[in-house]
């Protein structure tokens, strides 16, 4: 098993070290820029070029059925999706084959919008609970995981 991380604007990078150190999992870090990350034998970073989705490539080519992903991005998520890897967002909420089309076709429409010129929000600003989501959904991942789903 592996944690590949979409890490340019991942904020529970924290969190996702100290799950991974409790279970033995390595971890890689994936960025467009240096991140600093703690010397540890389970961590590895990795800096890819500043190219449009090099982070994204070069995390779903190696994602799989032993990879636990995590990335806000949407069509990331997809692709990961279908090499088999497990997906969580940086809140804890997990993308599924039966929730990515939603997430698609929503982020489809908010991109329409913004074109067309309307004002539309982000997301929320990213809290406390977020941050407690997202550990106990990694970690429960990672338990599921290793009991064979």
């Amino acid at each position: 098993m592996k944690i590949l991380v979409d890490a340019d604007a991942c904020p529970v990078k924290e969190e996702i070290y100290k799950v991974a150190w409790r279970h033995e999992i390595p971890v890689t870090i994936v960025s467009n820029s240096p991140i600093r990350i703690p010397a540890h034998p389970l961590l590895d970073r990795v800096v890819v070029s500043d190219g449009f989705d090099a982070a994204d490539d070069w995390i779903a080519e190696r994602a799989d059925g032993a990879s636990v992903c995590i990335t806000a991005d949407i069509l990331l998520a997809d692709r990961c999706l279908k090499a088999g890897a497990t997906v969580i967002a940086p809140n804890g909420k997990p993308f599924t084959h039966s929730s990515i089309g939603a997430a698609i076709a929503t982020r489809a429409i908010m991109a329409d919008l913004r074109a067309g010129g309307d004002q539309v929000g982000g997301p929320p600003p990213f809290g406390k609970n977020d941050r407690s989501r997202f550990l106990q959904a990694l970690d429960e991942t990672i338990v599921r995981l290793k009991r064979g789903r």
